[in-house]
């Protein structure tokens, strides 16, 4: 759990929920992919709800831009902008290097951000299958680098996953998809193996007394950039089905906002009663949209076995031990 909150007069409520936040006044928070869509919105409630918001962000121009946006709302919000390339071993390396150096405790991480289905193959920086890379593999590398803080704030780690973790699977033979590339498949394998990520976090904190407790959202289906043109993935138009969503969520049915799709992570990282294990996103139909709720675990997550195997190679990979 976060670090009991002083006491408050109030709580912040984000609009279309009843989940208010509690106040967060001395928490740091640690928020990956917060400079647009759900993160940005995300990032605005936690600095409306008191915390100071640790912000990396690849392009600084833009995360600057999203500092303005927040101020916007919560004019004496306490915000640091980071530099992080996700998809960069040696750039997330460089950040733990800065965070623990100052040496602050971080009491929650929320691994929000994330890419999606470029046509063609991509890689990193490393050499990883570029979803694989960033999803799951950097945002691993990232716990291990801050580790020691967040076990000094007795954190809790928040991973956003998607209704993608809910089909596909691991392709154990072939992890960084050299041999028979599909977007969407590889997608799918990034979220679920963050997701065995978080849950195996909670099982070794428990086991080992690390303090941490660590828990998976997903947001259900709104509007983002994930879905719209994205140049630099080499997809030059909008994914099929991006304007009916804008459309339908413009006018409250089924879909969930920008806004909205941020809740669940919201009620993840801050809920008084949110715990890891756990998973949580919008509890209407299809959890496509609405308001943010516990809800079963995807079947692609409840294996430990593939939770250890996914752990183990991810730690080969990356170079990066999750220990303490």
């Amino acid at each position: 759990m976060p670090p009991a909150p002083p006491p408050h007069d109030g709580a912040v409520t984000p609009r279309n929920s009843d989940f208010a936040l509690p106040d967060l006044a001395g928490t740091r928070a640690l928020l990956t992919g917060g400079s647009d869509g759900i993160g940005l919105g995300i990032a605005t409630h936690l600095a409306a709800a008191g915390a100071e918001v640790l912000l990396p962000v690849r392009n600084q121009a833009k995360g600057a831009a999203a500092v303005a946006t927040i101020r916007e709302t919560v004019p004496d919000a306490r915000i640091t902008l980071h530099p992080l390339d996700l998809s960069s071993l040696e750039s997330i390396a460089r950040l733990g290097d800065a965070l623990r150096s100052a040496g602050e405790p971080i009491h929650l991480l929320i691994n929000n951000a994330g890419v999606m289905t470029p046509p063609q193959r991509q890689t990193t920086a490393d050499g990883f299958e570029l979803q694989f890379g960033t999803n799951h593999l950097g945002h691993m590398a990232m716990v291990g680098h801050v580790l020691p803080l967040l076990v000094a704030g007795r954190a809790r780690v928040t991973s956003q996953l998607s209704l993608a973790a809910n089909q596909g699977k691991i392709n154990w033979d072939d992890l960084n998809w050299q041999h028979s590339y599909n977007g969407m498949r590889a997608y799918s394998q990034s979220k679920i193996a963050l997701g065995l990520l978080g849950l195996e976090l909670d099982r070794r904190s428990r086991a080992g007394g690390w303090g941490i407790t660590s828990n998976l959202a997903h947001p259900g289906v709104a509007p983002t950039s994930l879905l719209s043109a994205r140049p630099e993935l080499g997809r030059g138009r909008a994914s099929s089905g991006r304007s009916l969503i804008g459309a339908l969520s413009a006018r409250g049915i089924l879909f969930g906002t920008a806004t909205s799709a941020g809740l669940p992570a919201l009620l993840a990282a801050t809920g008084s009663d949110a715990r890891g294990p756990h998973f949580y996103g919008p509890s209407g139909p299809g959890h496509l949209g609405g308001p943010p709720a516990e809800q079963a675990l995807y079947s692609r997550l409840r294996s430990e076995a593939d939770a250890r195997r996914i752990w183990d190679a991810s730690v080969e990979l990356t170079g990066v031990d999750v220990a303490v």
